[in-house]
């Protein structure tokens, strides 16, 4: 059964475990400095961010059906039956397709390296196959973050919605947005309260791209798809750096 992590916003502290737990799992630095950064980067695979009196993680969503995999030319990112999406370096020719089409704006990039790559949370795809549990549920003191089979999870985030309904926004996010992902989210409020994004389809977003495409003439897809899909490139791409320049 594929793999899945459940995220409690209500029961997190801000104790930021999980990211020294992360950094650790993949050789990074972390120090007061780093855990200062409430964002993502290369050099930093998960974030708890602060949204007033409540606070969110930020991580590869692992989606079901991931676009980043759908766009990749080579084949660097593979989504597994276990559920995480993972990256071969060694396929990587440095494209960034991937950052352009993640509609949670995960992946990033090393761009102060000479020899850059994407870099972006697993979710301990080695750890997982070897029965363990992710470096960030097992590193959780209050099992604000927890791993486990994602259909088990879900019943157990409508368990605590059931039991608490005072407590929960009476929704999971992650249960359907762009066609279900591998990370879950409870929350005291809304959603976009916690800044997770709420305007993404529900479908698939590779599916709903091909269903775009299938209803096109093949002389029109052929030409105006291939502009318009340079001409979102490179919006995209100078969108993503922009971006990831105020990271720095």
């Amino acid at each position: 059964m594929p793999r899945a992590i459940l995220y409690d916003s209500t029961l997190c502290i801000d104790c930021k475990a999980c990211e020294a737990g992360c950094a650790e799992r993949w050789g990074l630095p972390y120090n007061d400095r780093i855990a200062a950064e409430e964002h993502i980067s290369a050099h930093k695979l998960t974030a708890v961010e602060t949204h007033g009196d409540h606070y969110c993680r930020r991580l590869c969503m692992s989606c079901l059906q991931p676009a980043c995999v759908s766009v990749c030319p080579v084949g660097a990112l593979q989504k597994t039956a276990l559920g995480p999406v993972i990256y071969d370096s060694s396929k990587c020719m440095g494209c960034r397709y991937c950052m352009q089409a993640c509609p949670f704006q995960v992946p990033t990039y090393e761009w102060s390296k000479r020899l850059p790559l994407v870099r972006k949370c697993d979710m301990c795809y080695e750890r997982q196959s070897h029965g363990k549990q992710t470096a960030c549920a097992e590193a959780c003191p209050v099992g604000a973050t927890v791993n486990g089979d994602r259909d088990e999870l879900i019943a157990e985030a409508r368990r605590r919605i059931a039991g608490k309904p005072d407590q929960y926004y009476n929704r999971i996010y992650g249960l359907k947005e762009v066609g279900g992902t591998s990370v879950l989210f409870l929350s005291a409020v809304p959603f976009e309260q916690i800044g997770l994004r709420t305007n993404v389809p529900q479908e698939p977003l590779p599916e709903t791209t091909w269903r775009v495409l299938e209803l096109l003439p093949d002389v029109v897809s052929t030409g105006s798809v291939l502009l318009g899909g340079i001409w979102w490139i490179t919006n995209r791409r100078a969108e993503v750096a922009r971006k990831e320049g105020k990271r720095k």
